[in-house]
């Protein structure tokens, strides 16, 4: 039986206290016979996901430094998670957001970024993420605006580094982990995570996964980029995937740390349906709501575990939540509605009737 904690975490002085230190938890029903699976759940942040670290760090940081004054407008493009948790860092702290995004990302993801204060600039999805990007700067430059940079920032794996690279130390203190399985958006996971895990566990292997049909890392092409590290191009390589948070249509100069590092000894590449597939077996199987990101993580940590020696454990990043994927593909098919299956146990007794 599980026993519930009753001492919790403490009194906050600010929601922004709350990020990080997020669970790893077991799988039981859907993991193989002879190998222990592991999910770090990063919905237990404040905002939902894991991008809260690098949106609190980014914004600190930039404070730290000077480059931030009370009061200025803060800008980024996202896909939509580090948005909203740019939004809730700049909502508790007191800074205006615009946050550019490609039309073809989920309306939740931009209703919830308003409701937190934010504006939110559409672009054309044609111009794919390359697109939102160049919106974004050309706001910073032209009203001296803060850039948040996500793809190229020091604070983006410093974060990592410092809090999720130290949780897992932390949680398998003394333990065995064979495998530590991520995707990339921004690259900040396996860079930060990776410096940490090649120096204290040098015996985990670290797997990196793309979408099948956006191959960037792959392909061996990596996209120019400017004297800023910012992308001067789309890639070639890419095209429109499902899974929303991952692998914008060029290489970050944040995970550019990564590659040259060698901070990964395996890349997978996965099906969005199979992230699909796999996030809904997730929610049904195991009762946890992850995304199509962190379905797709799982589905690639579910492919290493065919092979892996009996006894193997293996750690999965579970970036986000599944609510801000009710209007994508992930939520096809279920009904809003009684299926003919409810509306026949509704009758099965007199009462209350629709």
């Amino acid at each position: 039986m599980s026993v519930r904690q009753t001492e919790g975490r403490g009194l906050f002085e600010s929601i922004l206290d709350t990020v990080g230190d997020t669970p790893t938890v077991r799988i039981n029903r859907i993991a193989p016979k002879d190998v222990t699976i592991y999910v770090k759940f990063e919905a237990f942040n404040p905002a939902g996901s894991v991008k809260d670290r690098l949106a609190l760090n980014i914004i600190e940081g930039a404070e730290r430094r000077g480059e931030l004054k009370p009061g200025q407008t803060v800008v980024e493009a996202t896909s939509g998670n580090t948005g909203i948790g740019l939004a809730m860092v700049c909502a508790a702290k007191g800074y205006p957001l615009v946050v550019t995004m490609a039309d073809s990302f989920s309306i939740e993801r931009r209703r919830l970024m308003r409701f937190l204060g934010a504006k939110v600039v559409l672009t054309p999805r044609t111009a794919k993420g390359f697109g939102m990007y160049q919106k974004a700067k050309e706001l910073a430059e032209a009203n001296g605006w803060f850039l948040a940079s996500q793809f190229e920032t020091a604070d983006n794996a410093e974060i990592h580094e410092n809090t999720t690279a130290r949780e897992i130390i932390s949680d398998f203190n003394g333990k065995k982990l064979d495998y530590f399985v991520t995707g990339y958006g921004t690259g900040g996971t396996v860079s930060g995570v990776g410096r940490v895990l090649r120096k204290e566990r040098p015996e985990t292997k670290i797997i990196l996964t793309e979408p099948a049909n956006a191959a960037l890392v792959a392909s061996g092409y990596i996209n120019t980029r400017n004297d800023s590290h910012q992308p001067t191009e789309g890639h070639p390589e890419f095209q429109p995937h499902p899974i929303q948070g991952w692998t914008p249509d060029f290489i970050p100069w944040v995970l550019q740390e990564a590659m040259d590092g060698n901070y990964y000894d395996e890349l997978l590449p996965v099906a969005g349906a199979d992230g699909i597939e796999w996030s809904r077996r997730l929610a049904a199987e195991e009762g946890i709501f992850t995304g199509i990101s962190g379905g797709s993580t799982f589905a690639v940590s579910m492919k290493v575990a065919e092979s892996a020696p009996d006894g193997s454990v293996i750690l999965c990043m579970l970036p986000d939540t599944g609510e801000r994927y009710l209007s994508t593909p992930l939520f096809e098919g279920i009904a809003e509605d009684m299926t003919d299956e409810e509306v026949a146990l509704s009758q099965s007794t007199p009462s209350h009737q629709l």
